[in-house]
């Protein structure tokens, strides 16, 4: 490692999943000397520090950050604006902040209203699980996964050098970084993970509303897709809700295209058209080929995940 990324003092506002995975990470790669867990939860600072997740917490945004030169928004996205907004007063000059959220159109907008003291780079992190907490975290959680950063257009070479330190932290922690524009990312997360949660909650939400088959029988025959589709579905709905309100564009735009193959596959099924089907089930399967090959899942059973869904 090299001293361009190693921080005296993190400070992560919010410690759950993705924050307490990205403390755990640091610590492991000896990337920050101290690291500061913010949460307004006075119950989740203690719980954290007892893991030895966090050296010590605040419930303050202003005392948490206080004297951290790298600083983390692992907050729901829907309060992103509202919490750089109180950083760009609370900061010290020239700190790092990153945020780990899905959607980067907020984030974007955040980073250019901050004052040019301070250096914004959106980040997103495309690792996660459906639990929550920081007892859920885990620090190989990034480990070759992607992460994205969709910078702030400023020019100044102390901001360039800032998103050159923020690449090379997720580096630090096992990730692959890519640098991409903030409303290209939105469109490209809402086909590959916001539509499949919706699609996924749907699904599970359906399935509840069945009258006629009883809630222990979808438990109790659940089949290994159905069984993935919960799995997906038990995210965090804060989390979750914010997503969707915060990239509602994008989302509808590829819930639109979704819905006229849905409507394909209700027209191949209701006229018994069997190669409509098969010609259509047999394209998709190319994909989850070119999915295991690029190394983002595995061909293992289960899709290689530990009894804790990891």
């Amino acid at each position: 490692m090299t001293d361009s990324i190693k921080f005296k003092r993190a400070a992560i506002i919010g410690v759950g999943l993705i924050g307490s995975s990205l403390a755990r990470a640091l610590r492991e790669r000896k990337l920050v000397e101290e690291i500061i867990g913010v949460d307004r939860d006075a119950d989740v600072i203690m719980r954290a520090t007892k893991l030895g997740v966090i050296d010590s917490g605040e419930t303050g945004l202003a005392e948490g950050v206080k004297g951290a030169d790298l600083i983390i928004l692992s907050t729901p996205v829907g309060a992103i604006g509202a919490v750089a907004k109180e950083l760009g007063a609370a900061a010290d000059d020239g700190a790092l902040i990153i945020d780990v959220g899905s959607v980067k159109g907020v984030a974007l907008d955040a980073a250019k209203a901050m004052p040019e003291r301070v250096h914004f780079v959106p980040c997103h992190p495309v690792a996660g699980t459906e639990q929550s907490g920081p007892e859920a975290g885990f620090a190989s959680l990034f480990q070759d996964r992607w992460c994205i950063l969709t910078p702030a257009p400023r020019e100044d070479g102390a901001y360039k050098a800032a998103v050159e330190k923020a690449a090379a932290l997720w580096s630090g922690v096992g990730a692959k970084v890519e640098i991409m524009d903030a409303a290209h990312h939105d469109l490209a997360l809402a086909v590959t993970s916001h539509l499949p949660h919706l699609i996924a909650f749907t699904l599970v939400g359906a399935a509840d509303d069945v009258e006629s088959v009883a809630a222990g029988e979808v438990v109790k025959y659940s089949a290994g897709g159905f069984r993935d589709f919960t799995r997906i579905a038990a995210s965090d709905p804060i989390m979750w809700r914010d997503v969707f309100l915060n990239n509602k564009d994008a989302v509808l735009e590829v819930l639109g295209r979704f819905s006229e193959e849905l409507a394909v596959m209700q027209r191949a099924i209701r006229w018994g058209d069997g190669k409509a089907l098969e010609d259509a089930f047999t394209r998709v399967r190319g994909l989850r080929r070119a999915i295991v090959e690029a190394g983002q899942e595995t061909a293992a059973p289960n899709f290689g995940r530990d009894d804790k869904g990891r």
